[in-house]
């Protein structure tokens, strides 16, 4: 069995994968917020899911964490995870240490990705799937996978496009940055465009946009063109067979999907090089509940992931 798990910034998921693929049940928990408290949330979660699979820590194949921030793949070291109050920890090493077996650290939305391409190689069989992770979150970032290996880059950053301008007169981005991705597609951008206090602010906006109310249309087609943007440019330049839409606004659901649907097709009618191709066709919204990063993070561990 191989242990995943997905540290965020409130709550922790684990899930454990079989050798035949299949998922166990899940575990949840909050989440520490500093590096004693996120290793002490690792450690705990390890525990729960070893009493429930019956066996000691050392059965499992392999254990990887998917955390938020800039991570060091080679040696467990997270950086800048600001959300989990984390500026330097080298988690991958103290649980190593603590539990006795190999912990693999990983990303975040990378390990989602993985996760994903795990879930496209068991439903459509195709275990070299190309495909890029759109993760529409608070930010916008995207993991790829290619030719069945995670696309890492020279310095951890590849597929950071939430941070690539495309508007030299829009809002300024946390990055610092003007008219970024991020400040068109993501939950940072609807709620700076679209205020709520409602508990899901994007579907407010999605509902208030479907009772007509003008404003709400023009933000949330402001929202989708950048949906369809990223698609576009993940497209443009890795190639990969398949984009799947995940994060938190994915719970959206087919109004998401069929509103990135109608905005490529739409590029598509004025563009023959665009129509060639077949944007909308490569477009996905992962399954709600699928829990991407924790069984990506499973799967951290395996050879052919340790390398770009």
């Amino acid at each position: 069995m191989r242990l995943g798990i997905d540290i965020g910034g409130t709550k922790t998921a684990a899930v454990a994968i079989g050798a035949d693929g299949e998922l166990s049940d899940q575990v949840r928990m909050p989440t520490g917020f500093g590096a004693e408290a996120v290793v002490a949330t690792a450690l705990r979660t390890v525990e729960r899911m070893t009493q429930l699979a019956g066996v000691e820590a050392s059965a499992f194949s392999s254990i990887g964490i998917g955390i938020p921030g800039a991570v060091d793949g080679a040696t467990g070291r997270v950086e800048h995870a600001v959300n989990l109050g984390l500026e330097g920890l080298d988690l991958g090493r103290r649980l190593t240490d603590r539990l006795g077996v190999d912990v693999r650290v990983e990303n975040d939305v990378k390990a989602a990705a993985l996760g994903a391409h795990h879930l496209l190689g068991v439903a459509d069989g195709i275990r070299a799937h190309s495909m890029a992770y759109l993760n529409l979150g608070t930010g916008l970032a995207a993991g790829i996978v290619l030719d069945g290996r995670l696309l890492r880059g020279g310095h951890g950053v590849a597929g950071e496009i939430g941070h690539i301008p495309i508007d030299p007169a829009g809002a300024t981005c946390a990055c610092g940055q003007r008219g970024c991705l991020e400040t068109l597609a993501s939950g940072s951008a609807i709620a700076r465009m679209w205020p709520s206090d409602g508990a899901h602010p994007a579907r407010d906006l999605f509902a208030a946009a479907d009772r007509g109310d003008e404003r709400a249309i023009d933000v949330r087609e402001r929202f989708l063109t950048g949906v369809a943007a990223a698609v576009r440019l993940l497209v443009l330049t890795s190639d990969v067979d398949a984009v799947v839409i995940g994060g938190g606004l994915a719970a959206l659901g087919d109004p998401l999907l069929d509103g990135t649907h109608r905005i490529l097709n739409e590029w598509a009618a004025s563009s023959a090089f665009l129509a060639s191709l077949h944007l909308a066709d490569r477009v996905q919204v992962i399954p709600l509940g699928f829990p991407a990063a924790a069984v990506g993070a499973a799967l951290v561990g395996e050879h052919q992931w340790q390398k770009s």
